[in-house]
Formats: structure tokens, C-alpha cells, sequence
């Protein structure tokens, strides 16, 4: 079994036993991969409390040749992730990004800019101070579906190549994968009405590779929010817990 060594971050501990656990780790250098940490629990040892959930780690694995878990050796802390206590919504939206890497990714393939997009992301959260963080996890969303390439298109019809104009109401196809013209919805299903400006700043962010500078207008957040979740939803076939802490994040961004 090949030793090796990674940076990673702590998507998900489940207990093995009294003392091990069973971590999901997504790493940049190898992908997502599960491992069992023996003596996790104890006070003492090789992982030096470091296993702790959104924590980027810096790790030694014995990498199994024949499938199952690998074997976590050691573990030391390059980041906490500590949001300030004055409000659960950073919290959640840590426990978002890393439903997001635990649905779309899969077992070691890699995507080293992913990885930094999430640790860099998980760290603006940790921040004491103001956080915007609708635009933030946005941006975040809509750079881990063009890593992973399922972003939608945005920019013209998905059956006809046509361009989409922002000056009217829009069709958005959930099954069909991107926006769709006047000609071509017709009998499509799973279609959502958007309004041109949150079409525009969708692209905008579709473009923006992580960058936060736009912010979106109150008046649309919630109608954004809405195409994002339902997107992801239809993509995994399943709505991610943390989803609804979204919505609600979108309809109080709205009323401010």
C-alpha cells in the first residue's frame, strides 16, 4: 500500500468504534476519498485534534490497492473552521459547501482549483467582521458546476444555439440544462420564469470564476437562489439539507 500525502479538508466523521472514526475528505492533490482514522478519539496521537469537521488538514494516508477505506495515519492543522458565534448562518453555509463537495464529486478525481475555491471560500466564513454571504456562496456554486462541468447555459438556447436576451422574461430548463427561447419551450418541462437582470448577473457569475464583486439586488436574490437549488436539486436528485438555510438567507436578504 503506497503512502501518501495530501492537503485536505474534513467533509464528513462518522464514528467506527470508541476510539476511530470514518473520515470523508475532499484533497487536492487525490479527489474525495474515505479513510478510517484509528485512535481519532484519543487525546493523544497522530492526529493532534485536528480532525474536526471543515478543517483544512494537512494529511498521511495509506492509499488501499483493492478499494475500501484507506488507512488515515496522520493528520495536522493547517485551518480551523471557527464562523463567529453571533450567527449559525456562516456555520451553515460551511456545512453547504461541503454538502456540495460530498454530491458533485466523486472518488479520487481530482480538482486542485476546486479545492482551493472551497478552503478559500470556507475561509472568508471564518472571518470576524461583515460577511455577504448570498454573493459569496454564489459565486462559489456556480465555479464548482463549471469545474465540474455541469453549468448550465446561460447563454444562449440550449436545443437552438440562439442568443438570450436580458430585456425579457426567460425560460430556464431544469432538465434541459440551460435557458431556452420562445420557440423552442414548447412541451419542455421543469421550467422556471427569470426576469433579465437575474439572468444577467447569473451569467456574470457564471463568468467570474469566484469573484464576489457583484453583488446581487435584493429583489432577485430569492428568484437566483431559487434556479441554483432547483438546478443542483434536479442534478443530484436530491435537495441538500443545508438548502433551505439558503432560501431563508435569501428571503431575509430581501426584506433588508
Amino acid at each position: 500500500m503506497p503512502l501518501e500525502k495530501a492537503h485536505a479538508l474534513i467533509l464528513r466523521l462518522v464514528d467506527f468504534s470508541e476510539t476511530s472514526q470514518v473520515v470523508t475528505l475532499f484533497t487536492k492533490e487525490f479527489g474525495k476519498i474515505g479513510a478510517l482514522a484509528k485512535g481519532a478519539h484519543r487525546h493523544k496521537g497522530p492526529f493532534d485534534s485536528a480532525l474536526d469537521l471543515l478543517t483544512r488538514v494537512r494529511v498521511v494516508f495509506l492509499r488501499k490497492s483493492s478499494g475500501g477505506l484507506d488507512l488515515l495515519t496522520e493528520a495536522r492543522l493547517e485551518h480551523r473552521f471557527r464562523p463567529p458565534d453571533r450567527d449559525l448562518t456562516p456555520l451553515f453555509a460551511g456545512y453547504y459547501v461541503a454538502e456540495l463537495l460530498l454530491g458533485l464529486t466523486d472518488d479520487y478525481d481530482p480538482h486542485p482549483e476546486l479545492f482551493e475555491s472551497a478552503a478559500q471560500t470556507l475561509q472568508t466564513l471564518s472571518q470576524d467582521g461583515e460577511i455577504n454571504i448570498s454573493p459569496l456562496i454564489l459565486a462559489f456554486e456556480m465555479n464548482a458546476l463549471r469545474l465540474l462541468g455541469h453549468l448550465p447555459n446561460l447563454e444562449e438556447c440550449v436545443e437552438c444555439g440562439k442568443p438570450m436576451s436580458t430585456d425579457q422574461l426567460v425560460a430556464f430548463g431544469q432538465s434541459s440544462g440551460g435557458v431556452l427561447c420562445q420557440t423552442c419551450r414548447p412541451g419542455k418541462r421543469h421550467i422556471a420564469q427569470i426576469n433579465g437582470e437575474s439572468l444577467n448577473t447569473l451569467q456574470w457569475y457564471a463568468r467570474c470564476k469566484g469573484n464576489v464583486d457583484l453583488v446581487p439586488p435584493h429583489q432577485i436574490t430569492g428568484e437566483i437562489r431559487g434556479v441554483i437549488n432547483h438546478s443542483i436539486s434536479h442534478l443530484l436528485g436530491r435537495e441538500l439539507k443545508m438548502q433551505k438555510h439558503l432560501r431563508f438567507l435569501a428571503q431575509r436578504e430581501g426584506k433588508t
